[in-house]
């Protein structure tokens, strides 16, 4: 039985999500689905890129992954399919895929040639689905891409004193999720002390294990399961009450310790 991962700024009050899936069983009726999010902001790609990103390898390999955001519907080929990793991957060539990917792999595969209609990215899952499910291999479905679209990620500036970088998300419960990870901050940090500044508030001058580590109502970073630095506020959230916003700008300062 194959799985079917789905995610996709469709939103769940339409009937969009229902006949892409509809299409896909009508045509695979053993496909074990799993929706992991349909509230992707409208035509966010960094968003859905961020979403898939630290989602897809938990899933076992041969996985399919089917991302539909910010889709050309009425571009010829504006769907590509590939492997990465040992999963399967198929959504719009609008660069969402090389924000996940530091490196896209050498084979991509353009599907939609025979798009018709003003919703054609059900028929487009279905087959994909169909045809993976069967035993195809990638070339059998399609052709090699022309013009395969790419988008370059912001990257955090490092420099010998600070690490400057940005909100890239803000997650359900409000929780501000930066570009920098533990690996990145480790190595910058090489047994300084630092802070953590952001808007005008006092910096943050430690980094807590869990939530709880803070008072209810007093704010926190941690690095989270995905090793993400996170800006969070125990029980309450942070992006309101700190007035945060994606792309705004987070800075770590390194100093050394008091002799």
């Amino acid at each position: 039985m194959p799985i079917v991962t789905f995610i996709s700024d469709l939103g769940l009050f339409d009937y969009y999500v229902g006949i892409v899936k509809g299409a896909i069983l009508a045509q695979s009726k053993d496909v074990n689905f799993i929706d992991i999010t349909h509230n992707v902001d409208n035509f966010d790609i960094v968003q859905g890129a961020f979403i898939l990103k630290n989602s897809y390898s938990h899933f076992p390999a041969g996985t399919i992954h089917l991302i539909s955001i910010n889709n050309n519907y009425n571009k010829p080929n504006a769907y590509i399919l590939f492997e990465k990793d040992g999963h399967y991957f198929a959504g719009p060539n609008n660069g969402l895929f090389a924000l996940v990917f530091a490196k896209m792999p050498d084979e991509v595969f353009e599907i939609g040639d025979d798009m018709d209609g003003s919703f054609p990215v059900k028929d487009i899952f279905a087959k994909v689905v169909g045809q993976l499910s069967s035993g195809h291999s990638l070339n059998e479905i399609a052709n090699p891409v022309k013009n395969l679209i790419v988008r370059m990620n912001l990257h955090p500036v490092v420099s010998k004193s600070h690490i400057r970088g940005s909100i890239i998300h803000i997650d359900h419960f409000e929780n501000v999720i930066v570009n920098i990870d533990q690996t990145l901050f480790e190595k910058a940090k090489k047994e300084r002390e630092f802070a953590i500044y952001f808007k005008r508030f006092e910096p943050i001058q430690t980094i807590s294990k869990n939530y709880s580590d803070a008072p209810v109502g007093e704010t926190l970073c941690l690095f989270n399961s995905s090793g993400y630095l996170e800006i969070a506020i125990n029980m309450g959230k942070a992006s309101s009450l700190l007035g945060l916003k994606v792309d705004e700008t987070i800075q770590i300062d390194f100093y050394d310790p008091p002799s």
